[in-house]
């Protein structure tokens, strides 16, 4: 592709200064640099979507940064490609943000009507214990942790012990204090 002035104009050193032409010499350089931009893009995608979007976004950018690039940092090729780089990274990162929702949602195992009823089922008959999981909240967290395991999902007091990281003695005063208290709570609630 050939040397266009506008974009020669552009390599000059100094500070740039927005004036009314600042428009003329942008599309200038689109012109001059379009080609080069979409062959970046055309390398790295076979989609011909996803690079006619990367390729717009990339001169959306440089559009409303336009005023600010400094010819005497580099080249307006070599600040165009900068954003074309960032464009494309920002593309993969949300490409794999998508790929890996995909693959979350593609592992779950849909279930069958069966399956579907037993949980509706088992979700009703714990709303039942719905007050007492209201009171068991306004326990100390170690305490419901402690009723939980022992009252609710029925290991022994040793394995809650191990679960919690405390002594079979320790966990066996505790649970017996916090039955108390929820039985206090019950009492004075229900």
């Amino acid at each position: 592709m050939g040397v266009n002035k506008p974009t020669d104009a552009l390599t000059r050193s100094g500070p740039r200064v927005p004036t009314e032409g600042l428009l003329a010499e942008f599309e200038a350089v689109y012109r001059a640099e379009a080609q080069r931009i979409t062959a970046f893009f055309a390398r790295r995608s076979s989609d011909p979507q996803t690079v006619a979007d990367l390729t717009a976004d990339t001169f959306v950018e440089a559009m409303t940064t336009f005023a600010t690039f400094d010819p005497a940092k580099g080249t307006v090729r070599g600040w165009l490609f900068a954003i074309a780089r960032r464009v494309f990274a920002q593309f993969l990162e949300k490409a794999t943000r998508r790929e890996d929702a995909a693959r979350r949602h593609a592992g779950r195992r849909v279930l069958d009507v069966d399956e579907a009823d037993e949980l509706v089922r088992r979700i009703d008959a714990e709303r039942a214990g719905q007050p007492l999981m209201d009171r068991l909240r306004a326990l100390p967290p170690l305490d419901q942790t402690v009723i939980e395991l022992v009252d609710l999902a029925g290991l022994t007091p040793k394995e809650a012990a191990t679960a919690v990281g405390v002594s079979s003695g320790a966990l066996r005063i505790r649970l017996f204090r916090a039955r108390a208290r929820l039985r206090t709570e019950e009492k004075r609630h229900g």
